[in-house]
């Protein structure tokens, strides 16, 4: 349709498009996305110094120091030791890298049986934690008063500079969840082991009681925003972070951002069915990885086999017997890991992350769990030149899952897109 169409005053009016495809960005929006690039590659690749920041990011020194400096002066970074000089005779850098103290953040990781709380300082340090225990069938209420006492002990723990004076308190506190969670709204969805807390509104009732922001998550989603910004996956762009025990969930980054799905319906990977007409799950279903793979099922099975103590059975001690010569724990410690291996060739054939990072149960087995894996894995996936299978075991710290609850509000603080 040509402007004569469209009637005599058209050509004359003035453009004005509903929404703007493009748009200017202001001095102060440029002066937030230059900080969090800066935090970012820190939290990547950190403790790095000016000059080594300014060679990452293809900017002059003087830019990033003048990015740096502020961020100094409010607590939030601080200055490392002089670096040796290098070859070349030229000053040793200051790395870079989050003060001790800064930015105090609430961590909670919550599961059937137990509740885990810290507080963690922006450069993920373990500032002080607490524990408590639950009573099977403990209801929401009384899950609401453990949490708020765990984080109260927590916090009564964080060592004070002088030994004078009260600790900062939190900035927020995020909350890991071992069960699905609707992260739009903070809510429990449901927990296999604990059903009493289905439906329950955690993170709006927490952010009553404690007066704080409070964020919630998926543990093994949390757990891989911890590998992400603390753990094996800092420097990587794509993996699979995968917890084991009772369950089996997976946290998924790609392109280094935290996959969901739809209000945090994602990372149920352990209803995956994998045995069509297999043993019957938890959740209803037939064959599901959980029936397979987990502590529930090593156990059932060393019963079968007659295994000594097979009822609190773990990977590490299977391990120990079959190194020490146990030829059935040995049959059962490959069995373990191919079926293992059957869930986590789903993962790789969807998204061929760079490695997948295991956590729990599995990794008290060590290196003979791990190669074990990795080799039932490879046959399983297409074979394509530019990767291959790659098996990582975290370290035997589940301080992951808690850094990463605390990075839930970290990002919210800082303004990342996790």
């Amino acid at each position: 349709m040509g402007p004569e169409a469209m009637g005599p005053e058209a050509s004359s009016r003035p453009f004005r498009p509903s929404r703007p495809s493009l748009a200017f960005v202001s001095p102060a929006e440029t002066g937030r996305m230059n900080r969090a690039r800066l935090l970012r590659l820190l939290y990547a690749h950190g403790p790095l110094s000016r000059s080594e920041l300014a060679r990452l990011l293809g900017a002059q020194r003087a830019v990033v120091g003048a990015v740096a400096q502020p961020l100094i002066e409010e607590g939030l970074l601080a200055e490392g030791a002089p670096r040796p000089s290098g070859p070349g005779g030229g000053r040793g850098g200051r790395p870079l890298w989050f003060a001790e103290d800064s930015a105090p953040i609430g961590a909670v990781h919550l599961m059937p049986g137990s509740v885990r709380a810290a507080v963690i300082g922006a450069g993920g340090t373990v500032r002080a934690s607490a524990s408590r225990t639950l009573a099977p069938g403990t209801g929401p209420g009384a899950v609401l008063e453990e949490i708020e006492g765990a984080l109260r002990d927590a916090r009564a723990r964080v060592p004070v500079p002088g030994g004078r004076g009260r600790a900062v308190p939190p900035r927020g506190v995020g909350v890991a969840v071992g069960g699905m969670v609707d992260t739009t709204m903070g809510c429990v969805v449901h927990v296999e082991l604990a059903p009493q807390w289905d439906g329950l509104p955690l993170g709006p009732l927490l952010q009553e009681r404690l007066g704080l922001p409070v964020l919630v998550d998926l543990h093994p989603r949390a757990q891989a925003l911890g590998d992400l910004w603390f753990g094996e996956g800092r420097g990587l762009s794509s993996f699979a972070s995968v917890y084991v025990r009772e369950a089996i969930g997976v946290g998924f980054v790609t392109h280094g951002t935290l996959h969901r799905g739809s209000r945090g319906a994602g990372g149920e990977i352990g209803h995956t069915v994998v045995d069509v007409g297999g043993a019957l799950c938890r959740c209803g279903r037939r064959g599901c990885w959980d029936t397979l793979a987990t502590v529930r099922w090593l156990r059932a099975r060393a019963e079968r086999l007659g295994l000594p103590d097979a009822a609190t059975l773990t990977s590490a001690a299977l391990a120990g017997r079959a190194d020490a010569g146990d030829r059935r724990a040995a049959g059962l410690l490959r069995e373990y890991a191919e079926n293992l291996a059957v869930g986590l060739a789903v993962v790789w054939q969807l998204l061929a992350p760079e490695a997948v990072l295991l956590h729990g149960d599995p990794v008290g087995a060590g290196r003979p769990l791990r190669e074990a894996v990795e080799e039932a894995l490879t046959p399983l996936v297409l074979p394509h030149p530019g990767i291959r299978p790659s098996v990582v075991l975290a370290p035997w710290d589940e301080s992951d899952t808690l850094r990463g609850a605390a990075c839930l509000i970290l990002a919210d603080m800082l303004r990342f897109t996790v």
